[in-house]
């Protein structure tokens, strides 16, 4: 339902029932899939690839070109998986020649004035909440949780479902399935509350918990930390992913908020 008072590019790729409520603007060269609604006074720039059934409200920018001075105009994209709902003046902007794509999954809540800068990976099942801003290349997990106006320092990953509470300064790594508060930020225990709504067993949680003991609680370098945790727990899904992460951060992981127990 094109509204005559909205402006659509003749080279715009619109599904039949997508809806572009009045005042909305769409460039050319953009993509809509079915069952999208499109809120007035939204503005959709070159290169964005929408998926279906999402949600974007009033005042939100998408695939604005990004905020860096090294971009020179080249051909990048932003894309938008299926189901997921961007609220008013969120805006996301598109790639540059790192990766040439600003991506946002499926199913996630982009949250009233949030900033997702060029080149950032945002995975599916994401919350983003008010005001959080994300600087360029930033790696966002499955089912990350971050709290209202925090900020994110560019080229810092959080892992899979790691919640991180509100205004918090995020400068290093937050590794999966953690809480991560205070300041600076710091490990503040496991996402036990988030895991379980997800179906993690209690079983799962206390492995979870028992690896981040070593890697935080008993006064253990990461290089150790990982030799013992993999000596001494048994290979699964979990416990892989927790150590690939460690071992392969380049900013550092955050530290400890929770007082170390050397036994």
């Amino acid at each position: 339902m094109n509204q005559p008072l909205a402006y659509v590019h003749s080279d715009a790729k619109i599904a039949q029932n997508v809806v572009i409520e009045p005042f909305a603007v769409i460039h050319k060269d953009v993509e809509i899939g079915e069952g999208t609604w499109i809120g007035s006074h939204v503005i959709i720039m070159e290169g964005a690839r929408i998926g279906k059934n999402c949600k974007i409200f009033p005042g939100a920018v998408i695939s604005a070109v990004p905020q860096d001075l090294k971009f020179k105009g080249e051909n990048t994209v932003t894309i938008i998986g299926d189901n997921t709902t961007i609220r008013e003046c969120v805006t996301v902007n598109r790639g540059t020649a790192d990766k040439h794509r600003t991506e946002i999954g499926s199913n996630c809540l982009i949250m009233a004035y949030t900033h997702i800068a060029h080149d950032c990976i945002v995975g599916n099942n994401v919350i983003l909440a008010n005001a959080v801003q994300l600087a360029g290349h930033i790696t966002v997990g499955d089912f990350a949780n971050i709290g209202g106006m925090s900020a994110v320092q560019q080229f810092v990953k959080i892992g899979n479902h790691a919640y991180i509470g509100g205004c918090s300064q995020i400068r290093k790594d937050v590794p999966p399935f953690i809480k991560a508060a205070r300041e600076p930020l710091s490990y503040a225990g496991i996402n036990s509350v988030g895991l379980r709504r997800r179906g993690y067993s209690d079983e799962k949680i206390s492995e979870i918990q028992n690896i981040y003991r070593y890697i935080y609680l008993r006064g253990l370098n990461n290089s150790d930390a990982i030799a013992l945790v993999e000596l001494e727990f048994p290979a699964t899904a979990e416990r892989d992913e927790i150590l690939n992460f460690v071992r392969t951060s380049e900013r550092g992981i955050i530290k400890s908020g929770i007082a170390k127990n050397i036994d």
